[in-house]
């Protein structure tokens, strides 16, 4: 078997390259491949197109390759707690597709099952599925590129839009344990977009809290089989941020 483990971050995305397509895993802050990130900011990659649900915040997570001009583009459901992505997109410096949250956790899959496209409801009669909505922005505040209309199609009386599979060039996911040959489990609602982008991706390099050995994880409890992915790093426990704090008043 081919060795998946490697010694640390940096060794692992050591040969994602410039101008590569990369798929993310986490929602929100939870359950984000920070490690992984941090080790791609420090090599300097950069022009790299991105799919993931979010973009992180400004000074955690794939916002700081965002704060340092790494991103061409973004493919996300939700970008609302980042303000250098706003101001990115709307200088024009940023190409942004936003998707429907479900409609992208089902492109990510279908790619990681081997299915080119599917039709789906989400997103008919509206700039989605007809154009038009504004991937890029000129420095003027026109529309310099806009999202080309959809394939649709009747079935059954209603309408559907065709949605095309993604499959990045590498993958990064965050996974609570995994064992030596690369089957993962998630905690919770890590889970999230983690697994779909496992599947997703050509080189999906995971960072695990817990490295463990070959049947130390009962079969019945694997969330995602090792086939998907193709190397592992043992990093420890995750920083475990929380996007947005809130309180309650207490009153006396």
């Amino acid at each position: 078997m081919t060795q998946k483990v490697y010694a640390d971050v940096n060794e692992a995305v050591a040969d994602i390259p410039d101008g590569a397509t990369l798929g993310v895993g986490g929602f929100g802050l939870c359950g984000i491949p920070d490690r992984l990130i941090g080790a791609l900011q420090e090599r300097g990659v950069a022009g790299l197109e991105v799919f993931s649900n979010n973009c992180g915040v400004d000074d955690f997570g794939l916002g700081i390759l965002l704060t340092a001009g790494r991103i061409r583009r973004v493919t996300a459901s939700y970008v609302g707690e980042n303000k250098e992505f706003a101001r990115q997109y709307l200088a024009g410096e940023l190409e942004v597709e936003l998707t429907p949250q479900g409609t992208l956790a089902e492109r990510l899959r279908a790619g990681g099952v081997g299915i080119p496209g599917f039709y789906t409801p989400a997103g008919v009669g509206t700039p989605v599925s007809e154009g038009g909505l504004p991937w890029r922005y000129a420095p003027d505040g026109s529309v310099a590129i806009a999202s080309p209309p959809k394939e649709t199609r009747e079935f059954d009386g209603s309408e559907y839009v065709l949605e095309r599979a993604i499959r990045p060039d590498f993958g990064l996911v965050h996974a609570a344990v995994g064992d030596t040959h690369g089957n993962l489990v998630f905690d919770k609602s890590a889970l999230n977009f983690n697994s779909l982008v496992a599947m997703a991706s050509g080189t999906t390099i995971v960072q695990v809290e817990q490295l463990v050995e070959p049947g130390d994880i009962d079969p019945g409890s694997v969330h995602l089989p090792g086939i998907f992915v193709q190397r592992i790093v043992h990093t420890g426990v995750q920083d475990k941020r929380i996007e947005k704090r809130t309180v309650r008043e207490v009153h006396a």
